[in-house]
């Protein structure tokens, strides 16, 4: 197999504290090239970048601010982020959106930390890595105003439906595919959905330490996802896409590495 990029990798998280470089290596042995390490508040995105500047050319970080945190987001936080991302580890802007499902922010503050990042990665012509939950209408509508980023940008982790993706399609996002594919309860309508996505907007990601695979065999006792599952998550997206591991590999990678200039 070829090697792959896992683009979404919660790293810094705390259940990887005290065995990152082992996590790390176990993803290399497993034939995950490099990875991109996620930002979800400003604090986070500087461990991020910290960590990725210790693995030249295998890790990345994304600097961002999750719709969850955005209540906390004020003039200087943009002006973080811009420093942050003068730095060669970080590639992306994000992780930045909209989520509806648990409202730890509220929504005008969410809509205004999200518009603050599109903006920044606009003035700084950079890639974005995005978060949509439970609020894909009011997604779409803030992007109309911004669509020449869709294509420097994915919609990491989408769990929707064949509605959804092929309106994210059509904008020009690339998608992001998780494990969630892999659980026969709540993956359903993904397993439906990644069929209308085109092999050359697909790109791939654990969310480690979230989204173990349900159906992965040898589960770890702590029940924590790595990047070296990666290669399992393949194989269920190419069964459902209808096509061969090897394509998901090469076309994922391929989009991975155009996207965040690797």
């Amino acid at each position: 197999m070829k090697k792959l990029i896992d683009i979404g990798v919660n790293l810094t998280d705390k259940q990887f504290a005290k065995d990152q470089e082992v996590v790390v290596e176990r993803a290399l042995e497993n034939g995950v090239s490099q990875m991109i390490l996620t930002g979800s508040n400003v604090k986070g995105s500087k461990e991020a970048a910290k960590l990725a500047k210790a693995y030249p050319n295998v890790l990345f970080s994304t600097a961002g601010i999750h719709p969850h945190d955005a209540k906390g987001f004020n003039s200087n936080s943009i002006h973080e982020l811009k420093q942050l991302a003068s730095q060669k580890e970080v590639v992306a802007i994000g992780e930045c959106g909209l989520d509806f499902n648990r409202m730890f922010s509220p929504q005008q503050a969410q809509e205004q930390c999200f518009e603050a990042q599109l903006d920044l990665a606009k003035e700084l012509s950079m890639p974005l890595f995005l978060h949509e939950r439970d609020a894909h209408d009011r997604f779409c509508e803030i992007f109309a105003d911004y669509l020449t980023l869709a294509e420097h940008a994915v919609v990491h982790c989408f769990t929707g439906h064949t509605a959804e993706v092929k309106k994210y399609v059509s904008m020009g996002f690339y998608i992001g595919v998780t494990g969630w594919i892999c659980d026969e309860r709540r993956g359903q309508s993904l397993q439906e959905a990644v069929k209308y996505i085109p092999l050359d907007r697909l790109l791939i990601e654990t969310d480690a330490p979230y989204l173990l695979p349900r159906n992965l065999e040898n589960k770890p006792k702590n029940r924590r996802n790595e990047p070296a599952f990666l290669p399992h998550i393949v194989r269920e997206i190419a069964k459902y896409m209808g096509v061969s591991s090897e394509e998901v590999t090469e076309h994922s990678t391929e989009n991975a590495r155009r996207l965040f200039r690797l």
